[in-house]
């Protein structure tokens, strides 16, 4: 069987997610095919992947043994629920994972994306207060600037303005960390910046608005990603660690888009050395081939649930396909490919090319910051006066046409390539960029 990837009829039915609708319809950039560091259009070019299709293709595109894997399960058992039974496949992933993370982040509880991930992570929070007598926890502390998803629960603990405004109060007892993007302290920092770690300590200050008595948890991406790469002072996340163990509060790290090799470590917690109580995963966990989530948790918070009758469910939440076969299949044969072609280990050794060569970029036309952790990298351009984002938009679609796809949010662009990068490769997408940045207007 060969797939039809011809140009659609019409383009109008699909209504498509964080895009301008329109302008997309006018002019799409559709890909036909990918294999390992290329994607191809319907029209036949070849764009190089710099984005790891959106934070999550690590192990490259159309990877032989996971395409295998799929089908094989498909074949075998295309489905199974896993509410009051189940089927091998989640058990064998979940040990797996469990020997591969930190400390005793040891139970996995299987979503499908870092959505849901990030809404069950929450909800554990909350329940776990709860179920230990100490019900008044129900308040969330996010961070401004933060991603947590697209879920009610994620929005409201999240911190990008334009993804609330639209859907009201949200959930409530809701407070906000200040983000921790400061130019003028730390424009071009190379890793980690010095300046910052003071941040966490308005965490101190939120607790004694609300008391400790009040607040279930704290949630922040070790390294935003999708509100354009902000890495965190050097201390800052030591810092915080240390005021939710003082007050009780659960600290949970989304890393959705770290985990899996980004840093060159398998998870942010292991190269910060700063352990969280709950951490949400998602895209690198498949490769991005099936659409699978997960929560890891410390023993104590699983252990905590654990009482009362054994035919009681201990925690009513879950999803149809929590544990499915195909994506558990998908992400068996990646960690197979992370753990044979020693992915993490050659994302750490190709991090300081890859800081050579972002930091290159310094002087260019625009380029006002460049910084960088792991495999990860934002440039942030200088706005057009009264035009905020177009620089960037203007940059991504040109580097799409001299085959580099890049992406872009606000005026901020972010690099995060496939692990399987050369560093061939890295000098082409400095090259693409750099040529297209001098065009820009």
């Amino acid at each position: 069987m060969v797939l039809d990837i011809s140009l659609p009829e019409s383009l109008d039915a699909f209504w498509m997610p964080f895009t301008a609708n329109r302008q997309f319809k006018a002019k799409p950039r559709l890909m036909a095919s990918a294999k390992d560091m290329h994607y191809t259009t319907v029209d036949g070019r070849s764009v190089l992947d710099g984005t790891a299709g959106l934070w999550c293709v690590n192990a490259g595109h159309c990877r032989d043994r996971i395409v295998q894997a799929i089908y094989q399960q498909a074949a075998t058992l295309d489905f199974s629920p896993t509410f009051q039974m189940g089927h091998p496949a989640p058990f064998a992933l979940a040990d797996r994972l469990a020997k591969m993370l930190p400390g005793d982040l040891d139970h996995i509880f299987f979503a499908n994306s870092g959505s849901e991930a990030v809404d069950t992570a929450l909800k554990i929070a909350l329940a776990y207060h709860r179920v230990r007598g100490e019900a008044s926890r129900t308040r969330l502390i996010g961070r401004e600037r933060g991603y947590h998803g697209v879920g009610f629960g994620g929005v409201s603990v999240g911190g990008i303005a334009p993804n609330r405004k639209f859907f009201g109060s949200l959930l409530p007892g809701v407070d906000h960390l200040p983000h921790t993007h400061n130019l003028e302290q730390n424009a071009f920092s190379r890793g980690q910046p010095t300046w910052g770690a003071h941040l966490a300590d308005e965490l101190e200050r939120i607790v004694t608005l609300h008391d400790p008595s009040t607040i279930a948890a704290v949630i922040v991406e070790p390294v935003a990603g999708s509100t354009g790469v902000l890495i965190p002072p050097v201390g800052y996340l030591e810092k915080l660690r240390s005021i939710c163990d003082k007050y009780g509060i659960l600290l949970i790290f989304d890393e959705v888009i770290t985990g899996f090799g980004r840093l060159g470590r398998g998870f942010a917690a292991e190269y910060f050395g700063v352990m969280p109580d709950l951490m949400c995963v998602a895209k690198g966990i498949t490769n991005a081939a099936v659409p699978m989530g997960a929560v890891f948790a410390r023993s104590y918070l699983y252990d905590a649930f654990m009482h009362g009758q054994e035919n009681a469910i201990e925690l009513f939440h879950g999803y149809t396909y929590s544990g499915h076969p195909l994506a558990c299949a998908a992400a068996m044969a990646t960690l197979d490919i992370y753990e044979e072609e020693g992915l993490f280990d050659r994302a750490r050794d190709l991090s300081p090319y890859w800081e050579e060569a972002m930091h290159s970029l310094k002087g260019l036309p625009h380029v006002i910051d460049v910084r960088n952790l792991g495999l990860v990298a934002g440039i942030e351009l200088a706005s057009i006066p009264g035009q905020s984002g177009v620089r960037a938009y203007n940059a991504m679609v040109d580097c799409f046409e001299q085959g580099l796809l890049i992406r872009t949010t606000g005026d901020i662009i972010a690099l995060s390539p496939p692990l399987i990068l050369e560093k061939h490769h890295i000098d082409e997408m400095v090259e693409r960029l750099a040529s297209v940045l001098k065009g820009l207007a």
